[in-house]
Order: structure tokens, then C-alpha cells, then sequence
């Protein structure tokens, strides 16, 4: 796939200055826009690479590696799923969607790093709880949860994807598999993982941790507030479940689609004005039709700093027999009572070949005669030493541009 023509990056240029002057930002926001309007631009330094064969010169910008940033995350993917390929097993995964009803959205916008980390935690009690029920699994699970903000228009929509394996270990050594086609029962899941985070939601306001602003601030009466609470345990809210997938090959793609994934992707823009900005989305509400909208910058910005999470807070979250902290020694026991071999140790992945095993270019080879190599001979914008000095002396006795010679230190 080629280079996006048009890019998120292209709209904050047009319109980001002019919405930093009227809005009130948080720090987390200003530097995701500020990173994603110098990613890959001069701002950021760079390199310069010559083919030691045809003597082609490439000039490179940095990256901005800002987890907001459309532009920075294919290669972050790469490294993350090459990680989890390891860890698969040899069973079903299914696939477990929890979203917050749209009632608590203003409360969770103004408590986003308490009220995000309740959406895991809870959601996670909810599914460990039923598991451990001999009706259903009788023992402890694993589950690696994914959290989004955004619908596919933009709009404000908290959820956490979770994958769970079709199993768990019980009394830490034995293997117990999942029914074919069912884990725990997704009504009953539902309703304690509402009944976990409303008693949460009392708990945090009786301590005072909830900041009650915006729509919420009638939310301060504690009457108001036991009526709010009361009517989200009336309603139902949303767990959907998917059947297993077919294997760990189908698991890794649709992981791939998921983890590492911004707000919107360079791809959907279609075109950008002066005033406005068009981008595609599918409408899930009417038969997953693809549709266009078309925003003002000011408007478009806004719904897309929205979805900036506070600064260091993990949106990839393991649980049980899948936690950071015991996760390599519960995966030898599973293998071991399922009876298969670990996978072998690949040798890690430089990036040039993630960049390869992405796109297919072999970024180290030269793009101009395909038989040399290219080198960096200089960077730009640093104050860093030049490479080797034959390097240099080398670069000085081919042909360039003048533009090009200006660019770096030479």
C-alpha cells in the first residue's frame, strides 16, 4: 500500500494552532498534536543515506513514535505480535467485547485514568468469577484486553476487546477446555460486571475520588447521584462474545487489526479543504455500510483529541494465566499438560526487517540501482558527529544537488 495522500497530520497543521488558541487542553493533547505534526518533518532531525554502489542519496526524518500518531505504529505492531506468537496455544480463542453505557461518558471524560482502569479490572473480576464456576469452566482463565475510545465516526465510545483462551488451569496444574462454543454465559456477565462497576462507582464517590464536571456536575447531590446509579443497574449493558477462532494464525491477524490501532488511520481520509475534512466509516447501525463524513478542522480535532489517553496509561492489559508477572511459567504448565512443545526462540527482528516483513522493501538495499547498500553519512538537525570519516570524504565526491548538500552537515 502506498503513501497516504492526505494524513491526520495535514489537518492539525490547518487547524491545530487556531484550536489550541480556544480550547483548553491537557498536556497529554498537546504533545500527541505536536508530535504528530513533526513526525517525519525536519522538526524532528533526521539522517541522510548514500548507496555505496550507485552513490543515490535518501534523506529521512525521525519518527515521533507517539502512540496517537497514525504514521507510527505499523512497525510497534509488528514488535508486539512477533512477541505474542510465542505465547500462543494450541486451543480456541474467543473473543470478548465490554462497553460502558453511553450514560457514564461525561463521568468517565473527567475521570478517565480511574474510571479506565475500573473497565479493565472489572470486566476481568466479572469473567474470572463465572470461570471459576465448575458449571461453566472451574478454573482460573487468561485474558489479554485491548482498550478503544472511538466508534468509527469518531464519536466517544470506551470499550476494552478482550481475548481469552478457550480454557484455564485448575488447581495450577491441570488443563480444563472450554466448551466448543461457550465459556461463561454473556447475560450473566454482563450483569455482574455491572453490578462490579457501579458498586465501584460508590465506592470511589464515597472516598472522593470521582471528579463530578461538565454534564456531571449535578452528580455532587448524593440523592442525584444514588438515582444515576440505580438507573444504570436498570439498564442493560452491552457484553458481546464471539465464537472461537479457527486457530492462533486467525488470532494473531485479527490482533493485528486491533492492538497498536489510533483513532483513525491515515487511509480513511479522503480529501482535505481549507475548512473541512472528508474521511470514510462504516455504519454498523445499518447493515456495516461504508459512508463519508465531512467535518470542520475544528470539529474533526476535537473528536479525535478526545480518544488521547493520559499520559502512561497501558491500554494492553494481561490477566491470569496470561499476567506479565507469571506468565511464563503458567504457559509451560499449559503446554505441558496439553502436552505440545514450546516454540523455539526465534532470533528477535532488527526493524529495517519488520520494515521488510511489512512492506516487502528492504530498506537497506538502495532504491535506485537494487545492488548496493545505502549508509548513513550525516545526520540533520544534530549536533552528533558524523560517521566514519571515509564515509564523508566519500559523500563529498559525489555529484548532489545543492539543496541536498544544504540539508545536513556535510
Amino acid at each position: 500500500m502506498g503513501r497516504p495522500k492526505y494524513e491526520v497530520a495535514d489537518v492539525l497543521r490547518l487547524g491545530g494552532q487556531a484550536y489550541r488558541s480556544s480550547h483548553s487542553l491537557s498536556k497529554a493533547q498537546l504533545k500527541a498534536m505536536q508530535s504528530i505534526e513533526q513526525c517525519r518533518t525536519a522538526a524532528l532531525s533526521g539522517h541522510i543515506d548514500a548507496c555505496d554502489q550507485c552513490g543515490h542519496i535518501r534523506i529521512s526524518y525521525n519518527s515521533c513514535r507517539n502512540r496517537h500518531c497514525p504514521k507510527c505504529q505499523s512497525l510497534a505492531r509488528e514488535a508486539w505480535l512477533e512477541a505474542r506468537s510465542l505465547e500462543l496455544l494450541p486451543t480456541g480463542y474467543f473473543h470478548l467485547v465490554f462497553t460502558l453505557p453511553s450514560e457514564l461518558h461525561d463521568l468517565v471524560r473527567y475521570n478517565e485514568r480511574l474510571l479506565y482502569g475500573a473497565l479493565f479490572a472489572h470486566a476481568w473480576a466479572a469473567l474470572s468469577t463465572l470461570c471459576a464456576d465448575p458449571r461453566y469452566l472451574g478454573a482460573q482463565p487468561g485474558m489479554v484486553a485491548l482498550l478503544h475510545t472511538w466508534g468509527q465516526n469518531l464519536h466517544y465510545h470506551p470499550h476494552i476487546h478482550c481475548i481469552v483462551p478457550a480454557g484455564g488451569l485448575k488447581h495450577g496444574n491441570a488443563w480444563v477446555a472450554a466448551r466448543k462454543k461457550f465459556l461463561a454465559p454473556v447475560r450473566a456477565l454482563s450483569s455482574l460486571f455491572r453490578a462490579k462497576f457501579v458498586s465501584a462507582l460508590r465506592s470511589y464517590y464515597k472516598a472522593g475520588l470521582l471528579r463530578l464536571d461538565g454534564l456531571s456536575i449535578p452528580l455532587h447531590d448524593k440523592a442525584a447521584l444514588g438515582t444515576f446509579l440505580d438507573n444504570l443497574m436498570a439498564k442493560d449493558w452491552v457484553v458481546y462474545a464471539k465464537p472461537p477462532f479457527a486457530g492462533p494464525g486467525h488470532l494473531l491477524n485479527y490482533l493485528g487489526r486491533y492492538t497498536h490501532r489510533v483513532a483513525i488511520d491515515n487511509n480513511r481520509i479522503v480529501s482535505i479543504d481549507e475548512k473541512t475534512v472528508c474521511f470514510l466509516w462504516r455504519d454498523y447501525a445499518h447493515g456495516n455500510q461504508n459512508k463519508t463524513m465531512r467535518l470542520s478542522h475544528q470539529e474533526f480535532i476535537r473528536r479525535f483529541l478526545q480518544h488521547i489517553l493520559p499520559a502512561r496509561l497501558c491500554k494492553i492489559r494481561y490477566y491470569g494465566i496470561l499476567s506479565n508477572r507469571c506468565r511464563q511459567h503458567t504457559l509451560a504448565v499449559c503446554r505441558r499438560a496439553l502436552k505440545v512443545k514450546p516454540p523455539k526462540n526465534p532470533q528477535k527482528h532488527s526493524w529495517q526487517e519488520r520494515y521488510r516483513l511489512l512492506t516487502g522493501i528492504d530498506w537497506l538495499i538502495c532504491p535506485q540501482c537494487r545492488k548496493g547498500h545505502m549508509q548513513t553519512i550525516a545526520w540533520i538537525g544534530t549536533d552528533r558527529a558524523p560517521p566514519a570519516l571515509h564515509r564523508v570524504n566519500y559523500i563529498h565526491s559525489l555529484p548532489l544537488p545543492q539543496t541536498q548538500v544544504l540539508t545536513g552537515h556535510i
